[in-house]
């Protein structure tokens, strides 16, 4: 396992210890601190994958996050970690990997042969083919899901845990290069509190992977030092390993950190990854930049890097991908690559697009004999599974046109296009990118409120200029903030003199785009420059249109190295420029998030929160299976002796109607709402009045959207003049609170209004029955439940067992029925007191399955059951509810032309002809039986029900024009493709006259 690429010396890696790993079936040897592709290239290995629609050879091109190609599998089982990039995974004793996208293995893909056959699968195929015959699809499908993805997600449970955790800075800075590192010594000298995000495993940037000087001392010496005082910093927070992908409103950064990813599987223990979101005063970007390739024939081929990707190869982890390199550049920085190469023992040769007047060539390449081809192109390189060569044509001349095309051998070539900003987080906090012909680059455009990009992530290239730009961006955010420092930090670095970039985004002109070698943009995706000119041709002229139409950074590199190339051939096929041409929308996540890193431990039976009543360990020992209601558990109902559900709910509705039974209503939302302007808020909020409704006295509330649509509702009670308690449905509880603080404090702030959740705070139990009014007598003597003393839709407050109570005489049954609220601490005593004292009645527990039926038997409707968003009041038959007197939300919606027009579905009952049959929820209605097919929807059941009171099924449903349509007949469609007969009646099935609920 000899290393045949590595360097004798050099480089940032321990080579005191040896690590063994395997790749594709095979074992190699790298060194504590390589990563995945360094290793790889260590040992001479470049071909690590196939493509992804073409399924051609490619190899390592990067040495960072933006890397398309090295794609591969990690560990098997539970530990398999799917489409890492192998420029980020760090090796480890033991570390197993895979290719993808290739089967069996990279050398034999089945699949090789869709290279030959990519003129026929261009861009935008998929959108004209597999079309016909129709009935093929399932086969074709079945192969295409075949063909498609890359790595193979785990198919058994995730042993990792995962966690959130929230920070607040004074400042954050995004990046630890020279302009991130300066920036964050210079605000934390002042004493602001400082977190450092970094990527890497170590700081330093740039400075990892070059030969430079910081104040006439070697960089990596001055890197040591401004680490090692940051570390010494109490207000300074460095998280390494660290990736900021998201920038949200009001400066919410979101950042994953990668805790155990680097350590063998037996060593991994505790958090492996956890989740930060960083609220900062201010935020710093020192995001730094991406180089980005140039288009020519077989840009593709294995052993094709970016130029600073092969110089951070050789001075960060001291091996030297190939030894006899040209470097094709239209900038002076590749230049610095050329000399480490020659420096590590590669010949070289440069080709540069420009002329010679147009760079600026550093004295030492002469030195070294270095030759270099002025306003030269690479039209094409050659190889199979590496590149062995390079055609050269001077630049204006089309390929194979010109007697000075030639071939230059070579086992390694250097690409730099030039460098794009990392823009990303800038442009998600709300910033635009303008283009700077200078550079040929985005950069930000102005600085979005606290905020500063420094460095090459704002067009600073030099190292000087990074320095300088994070001294003053640190130090002007602290100051900002109120810190202040005397303390003058300063360093100075070697100024860089750059020539002119030439804008060379494809070397290919004319008949060579579509006829020549493919010309990659997006390598990941396979977008060529023909496929961008074959989007132009079929009409397409937005950037984000011709994204969708070729893929163009849909990968999950989200298109780092090929997006602004790709808008760059647009542009020119438009002939347009780029800034009319534009970018695409910078999208969180900046690198791919783990699923486990977004869920942390909501996992299972924290997925959700789980809420219980008080009285829910009453409702165990008493065998009840229960229900989840928003996040409640709520007893759904009560077996005895392995009673079916039907059995049991049959049991408790006959004892509510016939003696007594007792609900369990507590999770019902409790909102305190008080203060001068309560009723006038309340007023705003419901569809009908509150101004008159005396304390003491309860009233049935309606709750519109903006759109007229029923929200919520419930019975509220006014329990002085300024004072109310309103309550919601369960599910709703959480919504509705937020809807009236979002309207009481953007739209009403000058009301006096203060609102209060007690849900928790009470229990609520309902008594329910001909029976209710004696069991209450039996144990709460200080209230008069006499039908006089206490009517209909009011309340009282007295006192069960030295207990304070308030009670309400309100009904969802259509029986006598009270609601007991009482303190949630004695909420279990009340409860069982009130059993005791109902054993004389047979009093029954009973659970919501029961309580749905009893309120369907009186056609009482349940918001979110009944109701899906699309109903307004008078679809449900309640105008009555709309006061016409005042103005209340969605009040205007209620005269638009679709709420007030015609063929609108209302609330009706259905009952089946045959007198058996219950019709399922949600099943269609419909004229008439028909076939297969489209036919006309009358409308849908929306409860139903076996009631045992009446000894048949009912239902409840919304159909079209149903409340001018009673004892119609109508069609349900059933799932097994029958058909049942029902028609239409009232939704009121049961004592349509509510005498039940006023008995004496």
């Amino acid at each position: 396992m000899t290393q045949s690429h590595r360097l004798a010396d050099g480089g940032r890696i321990d080579r005191n210890k040896p690590l063994r790993f395997q790749f594709n079936g095979k074992w190699y040897l790298g060194y504590q601190g390589d990563t995945l592709a360094s290793a790889l290239l260590a040992n001479g290995i470049h071909f690590v994958a196939r493509s992804f629609k073409y399924h051609r050879p490619r190899g390592i091109m990067t040495a960072g996050v933006e890397e398309p190609n090295a794609i591969v599998q990690l560990e098997n089982g539970p530990y398999t970690v799917p489409n890492a990039r192998a420029t980020e995974v760090e090796i480890y004793e033991g570390l197993t990997a895979a290719s993808v996208n290739a089967r069996p293995d990279i050398e034999h893909d089945r699949f090789a042969f869709m290279q030959y056959l990519s003129r026929f699968i261009p861009a935008g195929f998929y959108y004209k083919t597999f079309m016909w015959p129709r009935r093929w699809w399932g086969k074709y499908e079945e192969h295409i899901r075949n063909a498609a993805g890359l790595g193979n997600v785990p198919r058994e449970h995730d042993p990792d845990r995962y966690e959130k955790t929230y920070a607040h800075c004074d400042v954050l800075i995004v990046g630890a290069g020279p302009a991130g590192l300066a920036a964050a010594h210079s605000a934390a000298s002042t004493g602001a509190r400082v977190i450092l995000v970094d990527n890497q495993s170590e700081p330093g940037g740039s400075l990892l992977h070059t030969c430079t000087s910081v104040n006439g001392t070697p960089a990596r010496q001055w890197l040591a030092q401004i680490t090692g005082e940051l570390a010494s910093m109490p207000e300074v927070q460095l998280l390494s390993r660290a990736t900021a992908f998201g920038y949200q409103d009001h400066n919410l950064v979101t950042v994953c950190e990668r805790l155990t990813d680097h350590l063998p599987l037996q060593q991994r223990k505790g958090v492996r990854e956890r989740l930060w979101k960083i609220r900062a005063a201010h935020v710093i970007l020192a995001t730094g930049a991406h180089e980005r390739p140039i288009a020519f024939g077989n840009n593709d081929l294995p052993g094709i890097l970016l130029a600073s990707a092969i110089s951070t190869y050789i001075y960060r982890f001291g091996v030297l991908p190939g030894r006899r390199a040209v470097v094709f550049t239209n900038n002076d920085s590749a230049y610095q690559t050329a000399l480490d190469l020659h420096r590590s023992g590669a010949q070289v040769v440069v080709v540069d697009a420009r002329a010679a007047d147009e760079a600026t060539v550093p004295p030492r390449l002469a030195e070294k004999g270095i030759q270099i081809l002025w306003q030269a192109v690479i039209s094409h390189a050659n190889g199979k599974r590496h590149i062995d060569s390079v055609a050269v044509r001077k630049r204006g001349n089309r390929a194979g046109s010109d007697a000075t095309t030639h071939t230059l051998p070579c086992d390694l070539l250097a690409v730099s296009g030039g460098w794009n900003p990392v823009v990303h987080l800038y442009a998600q906090s709300g910033g635009k990118p303008r283009w700077r012909d200078l550079d040929a680059c985005f950069v930000p455009d102005g600085q979005v409120s606290r905020q500063t990009t420094i460095g090459a992530c704002n067009g600073q290239f030099d190292l000087a200029g990074a320095l300088d730009s994070g001294v003053q961006a640190g130090r002007q955010a602290a100051a900002t903030l109120g810190w202040q420092s005397d303390h003058d930090i300063s360093w100075q670095a070697e100024p860089v003199h750059a020539g002119h970039i030439e804008p060379l985004w494809s070397t290919a002109t004319g008949r060579d785009i579509a006829r020549g070698p493919k010309q990659f943009i997006d390598l990941q995706n396979d977008v060529t420059v023909s496929d961008i000119y074959l989007a132009v041709r079929e009409g397409y002229r937005s950037v984000e249109h011709v994204k969708r139409y070729t893929a163009m950074g849909f990968g999950t590199d989200q298109g780092k190295l090929g997006n602004i190339n790709g808008m760059a051939v647009l542009a020119e096929a438009l002939g347009q420029t780029i800034p009319e041409t534009g970018t695409t929308t910078f999208r969180p996540n900046y690198t791919p998030v783990t699923f486990g890193a977004i869920a942390g431990r909501e996992l299972g039976d924290y997925f959700d929160p789980i809420r219980k009543s008080c009285l829910h360990q009453w409702h165990v020992a008493h065998g009840a299976v229960f229900e989840d209601v928003g996040n409640w558990k709520r007893a759904r109902y009560y077996p005895r002796d392995n009673e079916t559900m039907d059995a049991a709910v049959a049991r408790e509705c006959l004892a509510v109607r016939n003696s007594v039974g007792l609900l369990d209503y507590s999770t019902l939302g409790k909102i305190d709402v008080r203060g001068p302007d309560a009723a006038t808020f309340l007023n705003h909020i419901y569809t009908n009045s509150w101004t008159k409704l005396e304390p003491g006295r309860c009233r049935y509330g309606l709750m519109l959207d903006e759109n007229g649509m029923i929200l919520d509702d419930g019975v509220n009670l006014r329990l002085a003049d300024q004072h109310f308690l309103i309550s919601t449905t369960t599910s709703g509880a959480a919504k509705v609170m937020s809807w009236m603080e979002r309207w009481l404090q953007t739209e009403w702030p000058e009301l006096k209004v203060y609102l209060t959740s007690l849900t928790d705070q009470y229990a609520t139990a309902t008594v329910a029955g001909p029976c209710a009014r004696k069991v209450l007598q039996q144990v709460c003597h200080d209230i008069d439940f006499d039908n006089q003393a206490f009517p209909f839709m009011s309340f009282r407050h007295g006192s069960i067992d030295g207990v304070t109570v308030r009670i309400l005489r309100v009904s969802f049954s259509g029986e006598l029925s009270y609601e007991v609220y009482m303190p949630a601490n004695y909420g279990h005593h009340i409860w069982e007191t009130l059993m005791r004292a109902g054993e004389p009645f047979g009093i029954t527990p009973y659970g919501t399955e029961a309580m749905h039926v009893l309120r369907a038997e009186k056609g009482f409707i349940i918001v979110g059951q009944d109701t899906d968003g699309s109903a307004t009041p008078i679809d449900l038959g309640m105008d009555g509810m709309l006061a016409q007197s005042k103005d209340f939300l969605g009040k205007r919606s209620l005269s638009r032309s679709d709420t007030a027009g015609p063929n609108r579905k209302q609330f009706v009952g259905l009952l089946s002809d045959d007198k058996q049959t219950v019709l399922p929820e949600g099943a269609a209605i419909l004229n008439e039986a028909a076939g297969p097919g489209v036919v006309p929807l009358q409308g849908h059941v929306t409860s139903s029900y076996l009631s045992p009171t009446l000894k048949q099924p009912i239902a409840l449903a919304m159909i079209r024009n149903g409340l001018s349509r009673m004892h119609q007949k109508v069609t349900v469609a059933l799932p097994d493709g029958t058909f049942a007969q029902a028609h239409i009646c009232s939704p009121v099935f049961y004592d349509a006259q509510g005498a039940r609920q006023h008995v004496e």
